[in-house]
């Protein structure tokens, strides 16, 4: 697996993870937990946010990942 791969992969779990905490803020009933949730929920985004430039780098620098 190339590294552009292995990138994708893990750019499409954070998105996955990303939809799970969604998920789960809207089902929960405990403020706390709520806070807590939309606090990973943060975490989550800046690291999307961090792969997907990477992934865009690895596009333009490698052409074969695209």
């Amino acid at each position: 697996m190339t590294v552009g791969a292995q990138v994708k992969g893990c750019f499409s779990s954070i998105k996955s993870i990303e939809a799970t905490l969604q998920l789960l803020i809207e089902k929960t009933k405990e403020q706390e937990q709520q806070k807590q949730f939309e606090q990973a929920m943060q975490i989550v985004a800046e690291v999307k946010k961090d792969l997907q430039q990477q992934v865009i780098k690895l596009t333009k620098e490698e052409p074969q990942y695209k």
